[in-house]
C-alpha cells in the first residue's frame, strides 16, 4: 500500500524551466520503497523526455505528475500531462523496441480506470500513450475506441514522436488553454465510480450464476431476511440522518459473502432508481485477498459469458473493472484514508490535510459510499499491530512512516466513515473461531471502540454475537453499556450453505477440535450417509477417491495447512502458493487448476471460499495425543513447540478452516511418517490418525 498519490506535481511551466537534479530530487523523496537503479535511471531519462516535449506549451496553464496513483485501484502511472482540458496517460518502457499487446493493455486500463473511477476524470477525454523508447514507429492515427466515451485508443510512439502526437491530438480536439486553476484538484480528486459501472455492476449481480463460489439453496429465505433487515437499517439511517453499524453472524459457509454482495449490489440499485439523483452507494471490502480475487474473476468471466452469447466482445479486463465498483480489497480503501492524514499525528487526534482531500458538501472528507461492508470483520487489526506496522512503513518499510498512529483498524474505518456529513452504516460480517493470524483483534474492538469514541452510532447486533466463539463472552459485558444496541434474531444464519448436505458439518468439526468424541461420533452419524468423511494414510488413493466422487463440473482440491512443512516428500511444498484463481476456476487442462492436485492451499488461500470435496492433508505441526492437541511449527530443520496461547489458537483455527471447507464430502490424509526421518517419525502422526479412527470415520 502506498500512502503518497503521486510522487511528482508542478506545472507546465516550472517543470520545464527546473533542473533535472531538484525534479529527479522530489521525486525520489517521495518514493517510500526502495526503488532499484533501472527505475532511478528510467525516472532521469523520463524527465529529460517531458521536458523537451512540453516545451511549445510552457507558458500555458496545464500540470504534469509523476508516478500518479489511481485511488483505490493501487495502480501508478508513470507520468500524466493535465492540458487543455485534456488527460494524457503516458506509460513509458525504457530501452524497448516494440509495443508489446501487454503494456498495451496497461496503458489502456490507466485511462479506463481514470474514467471509471476518478471523480475529475469522468467528463474529460483521456488520451493513453505507450512511449517504447527505442521503437522505429509511431501511431499515425487517432481514433477514439469502440465506447463513445471519450477515450482514445493507446497511441504507440517512441521518444522523438511523442510530442508530435500530444500536438496532433490538442489540434484534433480543438479546446481552448486550460484557465489557471482548472487542474487544481485534480490530483487529489476523490474516487467516485461512474453511474455506468454501477449499473453494469448491478446487471452483472442480478443475472450472474457464481455457481462455482456459493450455493444457496435451503438457506434462501435467511439470506433474504438478513439482507432485508440490513437494507432496512440502511433506509432508516438515511431518513433519520443516524450512523449505524451491524455486525451479522454465521455458521461457517452459512452465506455471510452473499449477504455482504447482496446488500451491496441491491444498494446499488437503489441508488440508481432514487429519484432524488442521490448516489447511496455501498462497497464491499474484504482483506481475504484469495477471496477477492476469486469472486472478481468468477463474476467477471459470468459476465464475458454472456455478452459472447448476446454476440457482444467484452475482455475479462473490461469485466473485472466493472464488478471492483463494489468488491474492494480493504487495504486499498484504508489506504486512501489514510492518504489524507496531516502528519505528524499531534496529541494522539487524527486530523485531515486539507491539501490533500476535497471536501465534499455531504461527505465532507470521507469516501464516496454510504455504507461500507467488511467481510471478517473480526480479523481487523488491533492498535499494536497496526500502529507498529505503520511506524515501520508498511510490511516492507515502502510506504511513509505514521508514528504514533491512535486507533485500532476497526476504530479507524469506523472514524472514516463519521466523517460523512449526512448518514452512514456500517456492516461487520462476522466468523466465529476463524481468527488465524496475529494482531487480530477480535469483534470485540468494534464495539469497544463505538462504546468510547462514537457513541452515538445505533448498534444491531446478532444475538449470537455473545456465544463464546466469537470474543470468548467478552461481547455480552460490552454490549451491556451502550444503550443505543439492539439484539436482533435476524442477523445471525444458522444453516450452512457450503456443505448443503451436512447442516451438523460445522458443530462436528467443533467437536472434533474440542475433543468431545461421544457428540462428534453421535454427529457423525446423522450425516455421513450424505456427507461422507473418510480416513487415509495414502495420498494417492485420497487423491484416487476425490476424482472418483466429483461428477460434472464439481471442484476438488487439496487443502493443508500453512504450517505442514514436512509434506514435501508427498511433493506438497507449502511455501509455493498457487494461482488461486486459477486453482479455483481453471479445468482440468490446467496445472495450475485445484483439479490437477498438485498445488495445495492453505488456510490463507481458501478462507471464505470453498470446493465440493476437499482432501485434507494433516501434517505433524497439529497432532493429537492424550493430554490434548500438540502444537508445532517447524523451525530450520526440526519441530518446535508453540506454547504461547494466542498462536495455539490460531493454529486451532486454521485446522478448523480447513475441516470446513467442503461442501459435500471429504477425505482427511494422515501419513504414515518414516521411521528413518526425524522431522516425520509415525508417531507424530498415529495419534492423529486413531482418534480421527475412533470418530467412526470409515477408513479406506
Amino acid at each position: 500500500m502506498m500512502i503518497n498519490r503521486y510522487f511528482y506535481k508542478a506545472s507546465i511551466t516550472d517543470f520545464t524551466s527546473d533542473s533535472l537534479d531538484v525534479i529527479f530530487g522530489k521525486i525520489a523523496r517521495n518514493d517510500e520503497g526502495d526503488s532499484v537503479a533501472e527505475q532511478k535511471y528510467a525516472w532521469s531519462e523520463e524527465i529529460e523526455i517531458m521536458q523537451q516535449v512540453l516545451l511549445p506549451w510552457k507558458d500555458e496553464n496545464g500540470e504534469i505528475i509523476f508516478e500518479y496513483s489511481i485511488p483505490r485501484l493501487g495502480k501508478r502511472i508513470d507520468v500524466v500531462v493535465l492540458l487543455r482540458s485534456i488527460v494524457f496517460a503516458v506509460e513509458f518502457k525504457a530501452g524497448e523496441d516494440a509495443y508489446l499487446q501487454s503494456a498495451v493493455e496497461q496503458v489502456m486500463d490507466y485511462a479506463l480506470d481514470l474514467k471509471n473511477f476518478h471523480l475529475a476524470s469522468h467528463h474529460r477525454t483521456i488520451v493513453p500513450i505507450l512511449v517504447a523508447t527505442e521503437a522505429k514507429k509511431s501511431s499515425h492515427e487517432l481514433r477514439f475506441s469502440v465506447y463513445d466515451d471519450h477515450i482514445y485508443n493507446p497511441l504507440l510512439t517512441n521518444t522523438d514522436n511523442l510530442g508530435r502526437l500530444i500536438g496532433e491530438v490538442l489540434e484534433r480536439e480543438q479546446v481552448q488553454p486550460s484557465t489557471a486553476d482548472e487542474f487544481a484538484d485534480w490530483a487529489i480528486s476523490r474516487y467516485s465510480p461512474t453511474p455506468t459501472i454501477i449499473e453494469a455492476a448491478s446487471a452483472l449481480y442480478q443475472s450472474h450464476s457464481v455457481e462455482d463460489i456459493t450455493r444457496h439453496e435451503a438457506a434462501g429465505a435467511a439470506l433474504e431476511e438478513t439482507t432485508q433487515f440490513v437494507l432496512d437499517v440502511i433506509t432508516h439511517s438515511k431518513e433519520h440522518g443516524e450512523k449505524s453499524i451491524c455486525f451479522v453472524t454465521g455458521v461457517p459457509g452459512a452465506g455471510k459473502t452473499l449477504v455482504g454482495l447482496n446488500v451491496a449490489i441491491q444498494q446499488s440499485i437503489k441508488a440508481e432508481n432514487d429519484p432524488t439523483g442521490e448516489r447511496n452507494l455501498a462497497v464491499y471490502l474484504s482483506g481475504n485477498g484469495p477471496l477477492v480475487k476469486v469472486l472478481k474473476a468468477a463474476l467477471a468471466k459470468d459476465k464475458q459469458k454472456r455478452e459472447y452469447e448476446k454476440g457482444n466482445k467484452c475482455n475479462i479486463t473490461d469485466a473485472k473493472r466493472e464488478v471492483s465498483q463494489f468488491i474492494q480489497i480493504i487495504h486499498r480503501y484504508r489506504g486512501n484514508m489514510l492518504a489524507k492524514i496531516k502528519l505528524p499525528i499531534t496529541d494522539g487526534k487524527l486530523e485531515i490535510d486539507e491539501s490533500k482531500s476535497v471536501a465534499h458538501h455531504t461527505a465532507g472528507h470521507g469516501e464516496v459510499e454510504h455504507v461500507a461492508i467488511f467481510d471478517e470483520a473480526q480479523r481487523s487489526w488491533d492498535l499494536d499491530h497496526l500502529a507498529g506496522w505503520l511506524a515501520r512503513g508498511g510490511s516492507r518499510g515502502g510506504m511513509k512512516k505514521m508514528p504514533a498512529f491512535p486507533m485500532s483498524e476497526a476504530e479507524f474505518l469506523i472514524w472514516s466513515l463519521n466523517l460523512r456529513k449526512d448518514w452512514a452504516v456500517i456492516v461487520c460480517l462476522v466468523g466465529g473461531g476463524q481468527e488465524i493470524n496475529t494482531g487480530e483483534a477480535g469483534i470485540g474492538e468494534w464495539i469497544r471502540a463505538v462504546n468510547e469514541t462514537f457513541p452515538d452510532w445505533k448498534v444491531y447486533l446478532s444475538k449470537h454475537l455473545t456465544d463464546k466463539e466469537y470474543a470468548e463472552g467478552n461481547i455480552a459485558e460490552l454490549v451491556s453499556h451502550n444503550p443505543n444496541a439492539q439484539q436482533v434474531d435476524q442477523l445471525h444464519l444458522a444453516v450452512s450453505m457450503r456443505s448443503f448436505r451436512a447442516e451438523s458439518l460445522s458443530k462436528f468439526v467443533h467437536c472434533v477440535l474440542d475433543r468431545d468424541v461421544i457428540q462428534a461420533q453421535i454427529l457423525y452419524q446423522s450425516f455421513r450417509d450424505k456427507y461422507p468423511v473418510v480416513l487415509t494414510r495414502d495420498l494417492e488413493q485420497a487423491k484416487a477417491w476425490l476424482e472418483k466422487k466429483a461428477r460434472g463440473s464439481e471442484r476438488y482440491g487439496l487443502v493443508v495447512s500453512s504450517q505442514a512443512y514436512r509434506l514435501k516428500p508427498l511433493a506438497i511444498d507449502v511455501r509455493l502458493q498457487p494461482d488461486i484463481e486459477s486453482w479455483f476456476l481453471a479445468d482440468k487442462k490446467d496445472v495450475r487448476s485445484s483439479l490437477f492436485l498438485e498445488d495445495a492451499a492453505t488456510e490463507f488461500d481458501i478462507q471464505g471460499l470453498e470446493l465440493d470435496w476437499t482432501c485434507l492433508v494433516w501434517d505433524g505441526d497439529f497432532r493429537y495425543t492424550p493430554n490434548g492437541w500438540d502444537h508445532n511449527a517447524f523451525r530450520g530443520s526440526k519441530w518446535q513447540k508453540i506454547r504461547q496461547k494466542e498462536a495455539q489458537s490460531y493454529q486451532l483455527n486454521a485446522y478448523r478452516v480447513l475441516l470446513t471447507r467442503a461442501r459435500q464430502g471429504m477425505i482427511i490424509c494422515v501419513p504414515e511418517g518414516k521411521l528413518e526421518d526425524h522431522t516425520r517419525q509415525p508417531e507424530f502422526y498415529d495419534g492423529t490418525f486413531e482418534y480421527l479412527k475412533s470418530i467412526g470415520l470409515e477408513v479406506i
